[in-house]
């Protein structure tokens, strides 16, 4: 019962943080399935990158409706992190052979610190409105980098995706919020897809029951997160965000270093 419980919150988390900010549910899945279900590494992110899938794409389709996609310099990133994620997901598959908690404990980290990053400094279309255009070759150039690097962080750890993303959309490409969000969760829908793809081509071993869980726990999150942010102003949209992700962070760090507590 306690890990169909963690399994349900992960999810429904992960669900949330999603739909409010165009994160991996990874975020939320990973440190709480590896820290509290005591599940290994690489087998979580498969299952976070598959529940990921349908909420991303829910999300984005709620984002495209109240017009805050942009789907043409979406495609530039895309192509690039599509396949910069199979190859970090390769690399992340060598990796956890050698340290099978490392990816966990980095994402409790990453994690932690994307918290505090919404908090102390919020993205708002006020910052973002200040920036100078690009030029077109630039803008192309710095979507294809950053599309390599989101992919490449993605498949390797399936966190860090979607705040890649934002990190590129808002302070390279100039985005408002809610376009970056919308656009990340598009884009988050295929390298999610590619990433669990490749994850279970690489032998990884699915928990059928927590990935049942997950991805229907984690479509209802994102479908609601997506409607709450389309309506919510910007700045408290990132204070919710970024105390979610803080306490998650902190917590699962706290019972990871504690024995006796996992499922």
């Amino acid at each position: 019962m306690f890990f169909v419980i963690i399994c349900i919150i992960a999810g429904l988390g992960a669900g949330i943080v999603t739909g409010l900010a165009g994160l991996s549910a990874a975020v939320v899945i990973t440190p709480m399935l590896v820290s509290l279900a005591g599940m290994n590494s690489y087998d979580v992110v498969a299952i976070a990158l598959a529940s990921d899938v349908l909420a991303s794409a829910l999300s984005a389709f709620t984002y495209y409706r109240n017009k805050n996609i942009d789907i043409k310099r979406g495609l530039l990133i895309l192509g690039p992190a599509f396949l910069f994620s199979v190859i970090g997901s390769y690399v992340g598959y060598r990796f956890s052979l050698e340290a099978p908690d490392g990816i966990g404990i980095y994402s409790m980290i990453g994690t932690t610190f994307l918290g505090i990053k919404f908090i102390v400094a919020p993205i708002t279309q006020e910052k973002t409105s200040k920036k100078k255009p690009q030029k077109r070759w630039v803008q192309v150039l710095l979507s294809i980098l950053s599309g390599a690097v989101i992919g490449l962080i993605c498949g390797f750890a399936g966190v860090g995706g979607g705040a890649m993303m934002l990190f590129a959309l808002t302070i390279l490409l100039g985005y408002d919020l809610k376009t970056a969000v919308g656009t990340s969760t598009m884009i988050m829908t295929i390298i999610a897809l590619t990433g669990a793809g490749s994850h279970y081509m690489m032998g990884c071993n699915l928990d059928m029951k927590a990935l049942s869980i997950c991805v229907v726990a984690t479509v209802l999150g994102a479908i609601w997160a997506a409607q709450f942010a389309n309506r919510c102003e910007e700045k408290r949209l990132n204070r919710t965000v970024g105390i979610i992700l803080a306490i998650l962070g902190v917590v699962t760090l706290a019972f990871k270093m504690i024995p006796g507590i996992q499922a």
